[in-house]
């Protein structure tokens, strides 16, 4: 049974020393969007992104899944449908590890802001759902550093599904969650599978300092939302081109 969605708290900033952000080794700053698929986070980070590159500033947009040195080998996996909830999770925190070391950490280092689509609480969520441990996830993705910013898109269930549904010719094997043997009907197996991801999400929200986005808000007033906080949270004029 789905929990009872949580009421959209006000951005307030949560004090540095909570959060972690007062033990930051580098100048650079990291914003993440986080959510189930169809919650709206990427459309939003996307246009968080054309807002600032239009605005000349220096930033670095990375997203979930995309490190070239393991893309082949979970194609693989997938395509034969070998992976089992461990493997698959290895290959993201793999994926995830390459990217951190060779993209977010010497850009963050560098004095860059950095985009994230998706960040370690997808794995958190989405592996957790399929039965990994999240003791263990924690600890496999210890190493990452803590965001500035992470906006938790959440949408209903049904709202999420239904955008996605519309927009897929069909649901892929691993992304209707057809592994875990939830049911012989894809929508139904991905509706299934996106609310356990949805409840681990819900959890992270006080824990992991999440800023909670309504994805039910028209688009261009979330946008506005999105821009106000960032620059409350996140010292822009550092990462501003410099006057000639």
């Amino acid at each position: 049974m789905a929990t009872r969605a949580p009421e959209v708290t006000s951005p307030a900033e949560n004090s540095r020393e909570d959060s972690g952000l007062a033990r930051r080794p580098y100048p650079g700053a990291l914003v993440v969007v986080e959510g189930i698929d169809g919650s709206g986070k990427s459309t939003q980070l996307y246009l968080l992104k054309r807002w600032l590159e239009i605005g000349g500033y220096r930033l670095h947009f990375t997203e979930w899944n995309s490190s070239p040195l393991v893309k082949s080998a979970t194609r693989r996996g997938k395509q034969r449908r070998l992976l089992t909830p461990t493997t698959f999770s290895l290959l993201h925190a793999a994926d995830f590890a390459d990217r951190c070391e060779r993209q977010i950490m010497p850009l963050l280092h560098g004095g860059y802001l950095v985009l994230a689509d998706r960040y370690i609480y997808t794995a958190f969520a989405r592996d957790a759902a399929r039965g990994c441990s999240p003791h263990w996830l924690r600890n496999l993705y210890s190493f990452a550093p803590t965001p500035d910013i992470t906006f938790y898109f959440r949408a209903p269930l049904d709202v999420a599904v239904n955008r996605i549904v519309a927009g897929r010719p069909k649901l892929k094997y691993y992304e209707a969650g057809m592994d875990l043997g939830l049911s012989l009907d894809r929508t139904e197996s991905f509706r299934i599978f996106q609310e356990r991801i949805l409840n681990n999400y819900d959890q992270m929200i006080e824990t992991d300092h999440f800023v909670l986005m309504d994805g039910t808000v028209q688009v261009n007033k979330l946008q506005k939302l999105m821009r106000q906080i960032v620059g409350e949270r996140v010292d822009l004029a550092q990462f501003a081109p410099k006057k000639k």
